[in-house]
């Protein structure tokens, strides 16, 4: 099952509430932001349900607390999966290859991303994110999709998961700091 962060974008949020847990850091959405970490306790008690009902789950999602007033959403997501066997996997990309991937375009996704421009080869709410994303940067695992494919990443993970969860995940870790809304 991939519950990320795409999927409950543009199929589950309402279009005049999006990008919904998409916001990115910066005050972009100001409005918004008073409703993320609901919609992040709904993406996540989702997850859990589906877990605890057997069903493997894959999540694909940036988290940043990189708001206007900002928030402390990924302990309380933590908290809805203790217990759970969680990997959490830090996908790395360098700032040169995300930018080279999204100024060459993928069909379908044309106008979903910033490119580049003359003035600004990386745009500032890209490199917000990019460095907001990885804060705290605790990982059981993590990959390059710089320097690996997606299907030698996919191998990576794939071999960490027979190696076995870690007791207690990284992700458990975070799920006992104080602050969660």
């Amino acid at each position: 099952m991939n519950l990320g962060v795409d999927a409950y974008i543009l199929e589950i949020t309402p279009k005049k509430l999006r990008p919904g847990i998409g916001l990115r850091p910066g005050g972009e959405g100001p409005g918004l932001e008073p409703l993320i970490p609901v919609w992040y306790a709904a993406l996540y008690q989702s997850i859990a349900v589906h877990s605890r009902l057997g069903l493997n789950v894959v999540v694909d999602v940036g988290h940043h607390d990189s708001y206007t007033k900002p928030l402390k959403i990924l302990p309380d997501c933590a908290r809805r999966l203790k217990g759970l066997p969680v990997l959490f996997v830090g996908v790395r990309c360098s700032i040169e290859e995300i930018m080279r991937r999204r100024n060459a375009g993928q069909s379908g996704r044309e106008t979903r991303y910033e490119t580049s421009i003359a003035d600004e080869p990386v745009p500032a709410t890209v490199l917000r994110f990019q460095e907001a994303v990885h804060i705290p940067g605790i990982y059981d695992f993590e990959v390059d999709t710089s320097k690996s494919t997606s299907a030698e990443c996919a191998e990576l993970i794939r071999k960490r998961l027979e190696a076995g969860i870690p007791k207690p995940s990284a992700f458990e870790k975070l799920s006992d700091r104080t602050g969660a809304p």
